[in-house]
């Protein structure tokens, strides 16, 4: 790499690089990761250490996955719930954005399908928000109406 360099008041500033490598540079408007802001590390613990996921139309008594990955602070939900014997289906797939003491922000997609009825497909790709109310032992998505007038109760358990 060969850089040219200049020198202003006794600060030096790097002025123009030129490199012999193949690799072009990213695209200016390539997103750089951003951290999940954790204004609570107890919660972020909890959610990190969660005991799964529940859509109330497949059941609260067969709870599915949720992990959460931290890649370089930057913190990812993936959930899935499958009826037992059924078709229906509830997945999540996001980023985690903020984490309070008793909620928190997740910008991805949900989806949910076959459930409560064979052939309903609800799916969004937005910025959601879960919250502890009541002193529940879980987080519970707070867009309750989100897709065709049903209530979906959405909760994650710590």
């Amino acid at each position: 790499m060969r850089c040219h360099v200049l020198a202003a008041l006794g600060l030096l500033a790097l002025a123009a690089c030129t490199t012999t490598s193949d690799t072009p540079p990213p695209a200016a408007n390539t997103p750089l990761p951003t951290a999940t802001r954790i204004l609570d590390p107890a919660a972020a613990a909890r959610l990190r250490a969660n005991k799964g996921v529940t859509l109330q139309w497949i059941g609260w008594n067969d709870r599915g996955t949720a992990s959460v990955t931290d890649n370089a602070g930057n913190l990812t939900l993936r959930a899935a719930q499958a009826q037992p014997n059924g078709p229906g289906r509830l997945y999540l797939d996001g980023t985690v954005t903020e984490i309070g003491a008793d909620y928190f922000v997740f910008d991805g997609t949900i989806r949910i399908t076959d459930t409560p009825d064979a052939g309903r497909t609800c799916e969004a790709d937005k910025v959601w928000h879960f919250a502890v109310t009541q002193n529940r032992p879980y987080w519970r998505l707070r867009e309750f109406e989100w897709c065709d007038g049903l209530t979906d109760y959405i909760d994650i358990y710590f």
